[in-house]
């Protein structure tokens, strides 16, 4: 996991403690961090040293659907943690709006599509 610069801290917006995020999902905390290990999440450390979760990943006590298949991609193409994270959360106007938020709209196969092309 890496420190997140703070550009891409400000796009993210809302974080969830690691704790917090075992507590929406109702999962043990090492659970929460195999989640982590497997890249089905992704959680970087904060300018204030605490490791944390972009809360639009979570649908209530859910990660969102697609996520993780979105995630393979970009790391498949050579992203470190930060990197897609500002592509996740980065204004794309063709989608419209961020890769993250269509994935939330279950546009995550247009979203996987981009991901897909970054590796040619």
């Amino acid at each position: 996991m890496a420190q997140i610069d703070p550009p891409t801290d400000a796009i993210v917006g809302d974080w969830l403690s690691i704790s917090d995020v075992a507590g929406r999902l109702g999962l043990p905390l090492n659970r929460v961090k195999q989640l982590l290990r497997d890249r089905k999440l992704l959680a970087v450390q904060r300018p204030t040293g605490e490791f944390s979760v972009p809360a639009a990943f979570l649908d209530g006590n859910q990660v969102i659907r697609g996520l993780h298949g979105t995630l393979t991609l970009l790391f498949d193409c050579g992203f470190a943690d930060q990197e897609a994270l500002r592509w996740l959360f980065t204004a794309d106007e063709s989608l419209p709006g961020t890769p993250i938020q269509a994935i939330c709209e279950h546009r995550g196969t247009e979203v996987n599509r981009r991901a897909q092309a970054l590796a040619f």
